[in-house]
This record gives C-alpha cells, structure tokens and sequence, in this order.
C-alpha cells in the first residue's frame, strides 16, 4: 500500500518528508468549487475531501491524503492573492491583527474516511507600508492563502502563533501523523510503514 498525496503543494510535500513518510503525488485536476453558506471548518473539509476523492477514483488500493488551508479575518476568507495588489491589501488588513488558518485533511483507504481540520491563530506585528512593499515584491506572498509564507520571509511578521505550526505552512503534522496511525499506514516505532 502506498501514500497518495492529492496535492501539489511544495510546501506539504516537505512536511511529509521531514515527517519520514515515503509518498506519490496525484494532483486533484477537477475545478474546485464548494457549496454556498459553508464556514471555514466546513469549506476547507469539503475541498479536502474532493481532492482525496479524485486521487482515490486513480489509486482505489491505496491511503489517500488530501488537504485544504484558508486563512479568515473577521470572518472573511483569505485565499491566495495571486496579484500584488490583492496581497498589499491583505497584509495592509492582517498587521498588528490576529487571524485564523484552517486546513482541513482527508484521509481515504478502503471505505474508510476521516476528515478533519485543524486551526492555528496567528497574530502579525504592525507592518510598515515600506515593509509591505518589499515582502510582496520578493513574490513569496503570491501563492499563498493570507499572502504570506510562515516557512519563509512572512515569518518575520509573526509576532504570535497559538496552535500547530505546520496547520499553518498547510498540513499539520501531529494531526496526519496520528490519522495516519489510526488506519494502520504508520507503526508507532516507525521501523517500517505497514
């Protein structure tokens, strides 16, 4: 049996290597559209759900891993701002504030599923419009949901986190490690994946 990510994330890539799991990639290539009135919790469960279900439909034999992460201000979605005005305009929002990031993950094997999110608050620290230029001319906050990256040059804007770390880089580790466990994929003293 193998793990099948259903992302293409570099960023939850590394977090599945630096935990030690071996894995493949099958990236979701369906439109991701969610049903209207759902809250974060629900929304990024649901988009977590669907990616795990495409990869499943290729690989019905083996684990699947899906993931979605959103960040919420004053309970406004975030996603990813793909142009630098758009990232200006979410930083200018998030300084000297706190906001929520939900991931929500899916895991499929057989007919198994266990479906969860995960959120970390994170508080910025009041940023300068000269700062805020700079960070969104290195490109780093273009592709990232909130327009920021923990992992890299955001993490200098971070004055407080409360909550798991990797939830915030888009998979939280202690969270997929346990799931993981639980369906029998990992053996708890890690000699060998079942």
């Amino acid at each position: 049996m193998k793990l099948i990510l259903a992302s293409q994330s570099p960023r939850r890539h590394d977090i599945l290597r630096w935990m030690g799991i071996p894995f493949e990639t099958e990236v979701c290539t369906e439109p991701e559209s969610t049903p209207s009135g759902l809250s974060a919790d629900e929304m990024v469960r649901y988009l977590a759900l669907h990616k795990a279900e495409f990869a499943k439909r290729l690989h019905p034999d083996d684990c699947i891993l899906g993931a979605d992460t959103v960040v919420v201000l004053d309970g406004e979605i975030l996603g990813k701002p793909y142009t630098p005005e758009r990232a200006k305009a979410y930083l200018r929002r998030m300084q000297g504030r706190t906001h929520i990031v939900y991931t929500g993950v899916a895991l499929l094997h057989g007919m198994h599923r266990d479906i969860r999110c995960c959120t970390t608050e994170v508080t910025f620290r009041p940023m300068s419009e000269t700062e805020i230029d700079w960070y969104v001319s290195t490109g780093e906050p273009l592709d990232k949901a909130g327009a920021y990256g923990l992992q890299g040059l955001g993490s200098v804007f971070v004055d407080t986190m409360k909550g798991n770390y990797f939830n915030v880089i888009g998979l939280p580790a202690p969270v997929v490690y346990e799931m993981l466990l639980q369906e029998g994929f990992l053996s708890e003293d890690r000699n060998e994946l079942l």
